[in-house]
């Protein structure tokens, strides 16, 4: 087999495409929940600890410089505001993943719990009901 068929197999099977799907989904869902975050949950938690932006929170560990032939060189900083903002969206997504799988969860326990049909009866059993079935006709 050769190797671009070999590929097509492997990229083809259905596993591969779920998962494919499921990336970009989750691609999609991160920066939602990043906008989410940034745009409408920090905000008002800014402005409750004093009007606080989180994106601008940094310590300054080295200053804005000029080298000597005048190229700007910048200053080297610290962004806790922004980790913060992270760990925010972290959460919120994780938060929705454990929501989703115990919803899932929740499906596929009263799927369990639903009566299943009653076994079919063995061969003999049946060949017996018939034969029993044959003589009361007669």
């Amino acid at each position: 087999m050769g190797f671009i068929q070999e590929f097509k197999t492997f990229a083809m099977r259905g596993n591969v495409v779920d998962m494919a799907v499921g990336i970009i989904i989750g691609g999609a869902f991160g920066k939602i929940v990043s906008s989410f975050v940034a745009d409408v949950i920090m905000p008002p938690i800014g402005v409750l600890v004093g009007n606080v932006d989180f994106t601008k929170l940094a310590i300054t560990l080295k200053e804005a410089t000029t080298t000597a032939t005048g190229e700007a060189v910048a200053a080297v900083t610290l962004n806790y505001g922004k980790f913060i903002q992270s760990v925010v969206d972290f959460v919120i997504i994780a938060l929705a993943i454990f929501m989703m799988i115990k919803f899932m969860n929740s499906l596929k326990k009263k799927q369990e719990e639903a009566p299943a049909a009653p076994p079919a009866p063995p061969a003999e059993v049946v060949l017996l009901t018939e034969i029993r079935d044959a003589l009361v006709k007669k």
